[in-house]
């Protein structure tokens, strides 16, 4: 490494040995020895400086560490949304992800029509990876917040759910399958999430205290079988059922052949209840829902019907917490303080109705 005179003017040469190799330039030239020695040490620099920090580089970090940490489906989850995110960002230095970028990307991702949950629940995937890139990679801050909202956490519309009557027309056309049946049967009833009802054992079902325990999820990954605790702790909890839906399906375990107390009673997958549902939808003539959408109508049939509080349904859908229902069924809220209302006109009522025949007692005697 150093200069040397030559008639034309000065040069420059260095060698650096970086990472086990050596690095080696030379320059012509210089008009002066400092300019010359000037050129060294600004190759020295960039030859020697921290590659740029890119999202794939903090995505195969980050992705190492969650890894560990969570649940295999949600890791699969993951994965494929961020993969929205790395096709735009994923060679750019972190440090030139501007927030007006984001904004552009933003904007072509509300352009393509995807669902407005499926928006939030990318650039979710977008903040944590930056969040993680905060904590570990000294990334001074989230451009995503500057950048600006996308999507939303509720669904766009109105909620799609079946009355008790249409799903008595629905199930009357599947009970040809004793899977389908009692499949859906469950669902509706009990308000359980899909992959909670594909878990279930023999060994979940108290017939004597009528009770349903939840502790475990089903999912099919990378062609394996995979079962996970439940979606969050407050979804291990214990439902009471009603006396004739627990008569059918003691009836039905009783006649599984061969089950063993930890067998699964519903050994079938997603894509079984999703052909099986639509096949239904088309036989019954009634409207068309997604497996989801039991849940929703349990809740409605609670809410609607039954009058349950936001606390009781909150616990028997195994929410995380009451804001969570309130959220997602505030709407089938808004007709309570009339029934109440009405319900007090009953009841006075009937106190009237009881104090007249009193009094109409008393005379005759």
């Amino acid at each position: 490494m150093g200069v040397v005179k030559r008639d034309n003017g000065w040069d420059a040469f260095y060698c650096i040995t970086k990472d086990g190799k050596k690095l080696r330039g030379h320059k012509r030239g210089f008009s002066t020895k400092k300019e010359a020695l000037a050129w060294i040490e600004s190759q020295k620099v960039k030859a020697t400086a921290e590659k740029p920090i890119t999202l794939n580089d903090i995505w195969i970090e980050y992705e190492k560490d969650q890894s560990v940490r969570l649940k295999e489906n949600t890791m699969v989850s993951k994965r494929y949304l961020i993969q929205k995110v790395l096709a735009e960002f994923g060679d750019t230095p972190v440090t030139e992800i501007t927030p007006k970028a984001v904004r552009k990307w933003q904007t072509n991702l509300i352009n393509a029509g995807y669902a407005p949950t499926y928006l939030k629940a990318i650039q979710a995937q977008f903040s944590a990876l930056i969040n993680y890139g905060i904590r570990f990679h000294g990334v001074v801050e989230n451009v995503i917040l500057k950048a600006g909202s996308l999507g939303t956490t509720k669904p766009v519309g109105e909620m799609s759910f079946w009355t008790p009557e249409e799903f008595s027309r629905f199930i009357c056309e599947v009970a040809n399958k004793p899977a389908s049946y009692y499949g859906f049967l469950t669902l509706f009833w009990t308000g359980i999430r899909l992959g909670e009802l594909l878990a279930l054992t023999s060994a979940d079902f108290d017939f004597e205290k009528r009770t349903l325990r939840i502790n475990k999820s089903y999912q099919r990954i990378n062609g394996r079988d995979v079962i996970t605790p439940p979606k969050t702790q407050k979804s291990i909890r214990i439902i009471p059922l009603p006396k004739f839906y627990c008569d059918k399906m003691q009836w039905y375990i009783s006649r599984i052949y061969g089950i063993n107390p930890d067998d699964r009673i519903f050994n079938y997958t997603k894509h079984f209840y999703e052909h099986e549902i639509r096949r239904g939808i088309k036989k019954s003539g009634v409207k068309r829902i997604r497996i989801h959408d039991l849940r929703h109508s349990h809740a409605s049939l609670l809410i609607s019907k039954l009058g349950a509080s936001p606390h009781l349904v909150a616990d028997r859908l195994g929410h995380e917490s009451i804001n969570t229902t309130l959220n997602i069924y505030s709407h089938l809220y808004d007709d309570q303080p009339r029934k109440l209302a009405d319900s007090l006109d009953e009841l006075v009522g009937r106190i009237d109705n009881n104090e007249e025949a009193d009094e109409n007692t008393d005379k005759k005697e």
